[in-house]
Order: structure tokens, then C-alpha cells, then sequence
């Protein structure tokens, strides 16, 4: 045990995918910032960009020297300020979006150059958690069950609170024999974005959300991308060697402009539920904020929180 939680300590990683458009939300925050930049370069709630309040939850489990901050070349007006001063080395600037297959296969590749034992993380950047506590003890197990179990990748599964037709869901195998949590599991189908009857019935089921939030060994991450889309990755292979050299701009360049458009969700996961497992994660208060309705819900949620508080803090005045 003490020499499992030791390799995930020294060889921990971190990614945040921050390279999406954002388009559903743009009315939102176009509303707010008055131009066309993604969520994710928006204060939508509080006064922290989204990417800078997963930056501050990250920075709780990975220091900031191994953590990848993954953008999109054309975003770079709404991020230069914020990524001022960060070393190039952590920096995964993409030429175009091609999704979040290229994404994760490009970073994977990088932090595999510096450290081929790196346990990693992906986090996207447009999530809420109301209890960032209960995330951080959650997504410890969830390191320490990737490292015990390398040829794995372990997502984080959120118990559904209704029968969400956005999201994608995971339906839950038998646990995994000798997990460090009993909550590991499995993972026996997914379900990408089901019909309302679906969705009911998965929900019934016990099944759970997919909030895409993962950790596995950077190697494992690489071949389920090689099984799933052989041809991206041969591409990709072959402009590594550019990595951290002079010739990379113009060999990715070159790449993004012949790789097509993949999700890692549908067209690397969704293939391969042996390779996976889930972890139940339960009172995180999730939210994934794709769209003004669930943005609007959490904002509801917040003040209904702050009034009880204000209410708890008032009777705690009278009474004394």
C-alpha cells in the first residue's frame, strides 16, 4: 500500500482540457463579456474565470510544475494574460480543436516524454463543485486505484439526480476484487446522450453519470487511443520526435490540419469498457456547465445556500 500511494505521490499529473469553443454557452457569456470568448476564459460565477477555479481545485492534489494546461491556438486573446509567465513545457497550445481525442492524445504524448511512469489526470475546465473537499478526498482514491491497477483507467462516476439526457452515463459492472474503495467498479456499457425513456431506465438502474473526469497511467491512456483510432495515433507518433524542438510548431501545424475531429468519450471509451473502471463519487454537488439552464440551476443553488447561512448566522444573533 505504502509503496502504491508513494509512485502515485512522485509521478502524479495533471491535466486541464481548456481547449474547447464552448458554443452552447456563448450566448451566456457573450452577454457578460460582450465578445465571442469560450466558458471557460469567463467569470460566469464569482469573480474567477472558470479555468482559474480548476487551476485553484487542481493545485489541492498536483503541484503546479506537473500540471498541463491544454488550449487552442485561436482562444490565445482570452488566455495570454492568464497563462503569462507558465513555462512552455506546461503548456499544450493546439493549432486547431479537433476535439477531445486529439487533445488527450497530444498531451498524453508530452507528459509521456518527461515522465513515462506518470500517473495522470483530466479535468476538464467548464465543471462546479460545490464541495471541493469531498473532490479532492474522491479524486485521491481514484489516483491510488489507478496506481494499483496500471492497466486501467478509473473515471469518476457521478450518482444522477435525474434523467439527464446531455450527459453520458456509465453502466456499472461487479466491483473490482481488491479495490481500495468499494465503490470501484467495473465498467460494463456506456451510454452516450440516451433517449428520456433511456435515461429513466438507466437511471433505475443504478447507473451514473459520466462526468469525464479520469486517472490512469499516461501508457494505458496511449494504447486505448492505438486501439480505438489507430491512424490519429500512428499521425501523432510520427511528429513526436518535434516535440520540444524548434520543428514542432510546423509539424503539429501540419498534423491538426490532416487529423479529423474525435471524442475521446464516445470514439476511445466507449469501445473499450474492459479497459475501465468507475469510481461512485457522491456528494460533490457536480455540475458540468455546458448550458445556461445548469448554470442558472447552480447559481440558484449558491443562494439558496448563502441564505440558510445568513438565516443560521441571524437565529445564532438573537439568541445571544
Amino acid at each position: 500500500m505504502r509503496s502504491s500511494e508513494h509512485t502515485c505521490g512522485c509521478h502524479r499529473w495533471g491535466l486541464i482540457l481548456a481547449g474547447g469553443d464552448g458554443t452552447r454557452l456563448l450566448p451566456l457569456t457573450r452577454s457578460i463579456t460582450g465578445d465571442e470568448r469560450p466558458k471557460q476564459f469567463c467569470a460566469v460565477m464569482g469573480r474567477e474565470t472558470l479555468l482559474e477555479q480548476t487551476q485553484r481545485r487542481v493545485s489541492k492534489l498536483i503541484p503546479a510544475w506537473r500540471t498541463m494546461l491544454v488550449l487552442t491556438a485561436k482562444h490565445e486573446p482570452f488566455y495570454a494574460a492568464a497563462v503569462e509567465g507558465v513555462p512552455s513545457a506546461r503548456l499544450v497550445i493546439q493549432p486547431a480543436n479537433r476535439g477531445t481525442g486529439a487533445a488527450i492524445l497530444n498531451s498524453m504524448l508530452r507528459v509521456r516524454e518527461m515522465d513515462h511512469n506518470a500517473i495522470v489526470a483530466c479535468f476538464p475546465s467548464d465543471h462546479h463543485f460545490s464541495d471541493e473537499a469531498t473532490f479532492v478526498r474522491h479524486i485521491e482514491c481514484a489516483y491510488a486505484a489507478a496506481a494499483a491497477r496500471p492497466k486501467t483507467v478509473v473515471l469518476l462516476g457521478i450518482p444522477p439526480e435525474a434523467p439527464e439526457i446531455e450527459y453520458g452515463w456509465i453502466e456499472r459492472g461487479v466491483p473490482i476484487e481488491g479495490a481500495l474503495a468499494k465503490s470501484v467498479c467495473r465498467v460494463s456499457r456506456f451510454w452516450e446522450k440516451p433517449t428520456a425513456p433511456i435515461a429513466s431506465q438507466l437511471m433505475a438502474n443504478g447507473c451514473l453519470w459520466n462526468s469525464f473526469v479520469m486517472v490512469g497511467q499516461v501508457q494505458t491512456f496511449v494504447e486505448l487511443v492505438k486501439n480505438a483510432l489507430p491512424s490519429m495515433s500512428e499521425a501523432f507518433e510520427g511528429a513526436r520526435r518535434s516535440l520540444f524542438t524548434s520543428a514542432e510548431e510546423m509539424a503539429f501545424n501540419e498534423l491538426y490540419r490532416r487529423v479529423r475531429n474525435s471524442s475521446f468519450c464516445q470514439d476511445v471509451l466507449a469501445v473499450q469498457p474492459d479497459r475501465l473502471a468507475v469510481l461512485q463519487a457522491t456528494g460533490l454537488g457536480w455540475s458540468d456547465l455546458g448550458e445556461p439552464g445548469r448554470v442558472r440551476s447552480v447559481l440558484e443553488g449558491m443562494t439558496v445556500r448563502t441564505e440558510r447561512r445568513l438565516g443560521v448566522d441571524q437565529g445564532l444573533a438573537a439568541a445571544h
